[in-house]
């Protein structure tokens, strides 16, 4: 079995489970890394790809994924100034292991609502 448990505030700050994977494992995050799957993407095409997240929200998970070394942002020269982000290795690796999980969201969806409704309504 895995080491999860953290029997202190020290463990569990560096507990790689929990540092790594609450940095990925965010609706946000995991979005964002699908939509970039696809390949190279600016700001406003993440934003309208993703539709319901506010640039704010935008701006600090792109910062997060930088710099935890998932996605790399380059700035090209204007006039205008662009910026385009895109997956590293370790991205596309990462979306690797996390698709499987959104294909099992998506094809257990029906049957989580049913279950959903089943328990709310009792």
């Amino acid at each position: 079995m895995l080491k999860v448990t953290a029997l202190s505030k020290e463990q569990a700050e560096n507990c790689p489970i929990r540092s790594v994977l609450s940095k990925v494992t965010g609706k946000w995050q995991l979005l964002i890394l699908l939509v970039l799957s696809s390949g190279p993407q600016r700001f406003g095409a993440l934003k309208r790809l993703i539709g319901d997240i506010t640039q704010r929200v935008l701006t600090e998970n792109l910062r997060n994924l930088e710099r935890d070394g998932h996605l790399l942002r380059t700035v090209h020269a204007g006039p205008p100034l662009a910026v385009t982000y895109t997956l590293t290795e370790q991205g596309h690796d990462l979306v690797g292991v996390l698709k499987p999980l959104v294909i099992w969201a998506d094809n257990n969806f029906p049957s989580i609502q049913a279950s959903r409704q089943e328990v709310d309504n009792a």
